[in-house]
C-alpha cells in the first residue's frame, strides 16, 4: 500500500526563529524514528538558509526535511548554487525539483530536472518531481500532451526501482497560489493518466507503487476529499504549510484516510 506524503513547501518565507518554531510545532507532532508508522509521511521543505535550523528543530521525530531545489553539478564554481553531496551532508531527505515557479521564472526544463533527479537518487535524496499545465493548456484541452511530455523526459533514464523511491507531484500551475483548486474528480483524472502512463513506461507493479502527490491550493477544508481519491497520495502544500495548524490538520486528513 502506498503511504500518503504530505511535504510542506515554504517557498521564500520565514525568519531563522519562525522557521524554529514552525518546525518545532511539527516535529513534536511526529515524535519517534523516521518510518511510515501510520501510513504517512511528513516532510517541511525550508528555504536554503533555514535548513540546518528546521533539521535541529526535527531532531528526533520523524519529520523528514527536503531542500526546494539544488543544482545538476556536485561541485564547482556555480556561485549561488547548492549540491546534493550539500544537502546529503545536512542531512536532508527529500528535494523538489522541477516546480512550477522553477520552470516559469528560470526557465528550467524536463531535461535539467531529469538530470537533478538522477543526482538526487545518487547521493540518497528522494526526488520530488513536479508537472503540471498551465491554465492555456487546460482550457484548449492540452493537459494531457503536457503532463505526458513532462513525465516521460523527467523521468528518462530512471529504472522501476528508483521510481519506487521518489514522489511525483501533480500540480496545475493554475491552481498555485490562486485560490483556485482542480476539483477532486479533476485531480484524481489526472493522477490517473501519470499512472497509466508511468505503467506503460516502466510496468504495473512500478506504477502502483509511485506516490503522486497532488499540489495546488490545498488547504485543511478540502485536504480530505482530494486525499480520498484513490490515485491521490498527499499533497505538496504551500501557503497552507506556513501555518502549523493548517499544516497539521491537512496530516490528520491524511492519517484518517490511512487509517481507515
Amino acid at each position: 500500500m502506498r503511504p500518503y506524503v504530505v511535504a510542506g513547501n515554504w517557498k521564500m518565507n520565514t525568519t531563522p526563529g519562525h522557521a524554529r518554531a514552525l518546525a518545532e510545532a511539527i516535529g513534536k507532532s511526529f515524535p519517534g524514528p523516521d518510518t511510515v508508522g501510520d501510513g504517512v509521511q511528513v516532510v517541511v521543505c525550508p528555504p536554503y538558509p533555514m535548513l540546518a535550523e528546521v533539521l535541529e528543530a526535527t531532531a528526533g521525530s520523524r519529520v523528514g526535511v527536503g531542500a526546494q531545489n539544488m543544482h545538476t553539478e556536485e561541485f564547482g564554481a556555480y556561485t549561488g548554487e547548492v549540491s546534493a553531496p550539500m544537502l546529503n551532508a545536512l542531512g536532508c531527505t527529500h528535494v523538489i525539483l522541477g516546480h512550477s515557479e522553477r520552470r516559469q521564472y528560470f526557465a528550467e526544463g524536463d531535461e535539467l530536472i531529469n538530470a537533478k533527479a538522477k543526482l538526487a537518487f545518487a547521493h540518497a535524496i528522494t526526488p520530488i518531481v513536479c508537472v503540471g499545465e498551465m491554465l492555456a493548456h487546460r482550457e484548449t484541452g492540452a493537459t494531457e500532451d503536457v503532463i505526458e511530455k513532462q513525465v516521460r523526459d523527467c523521468l528518462e533514464g530512471l529504472d522501476a526501482l528508483q521510481l519506487r523511491g521518489m514522489v511525483l507531484a501533480y500540480e496545475p500551475v493554475w491552481a498555485i497560489g490562486t485560490g483556485k483548486t482542480a476539483t477532486p474528480e479533476q485531480a484524481q483524472e489526472v493522477h490517473v493518466f501519470i499512472r497509466k502512463l508511468v505503467a506503460s513506461l516502466f510496468d504495473g507493479e512500478a506504477a502502483d507503487a509511485l506516490v503522486i502527490q497532488y499540489g495546488g491550493s490545498v488547504k485543511p477544508d478540502n485536504a480530505r476529499e482530494l486525499f480520498a481519491q484513490p490515485d491521490i497520495d498527499g499533497g505538496l502544500i504551500g501557503g497552507a504549510s506556513l501555518d502549523a495548524d493548517s499544516f497539521l490538520a491537512i496530516v490528520r486528513a491524511a492519517q484518517e484516510l490511512a487509517t481507515t
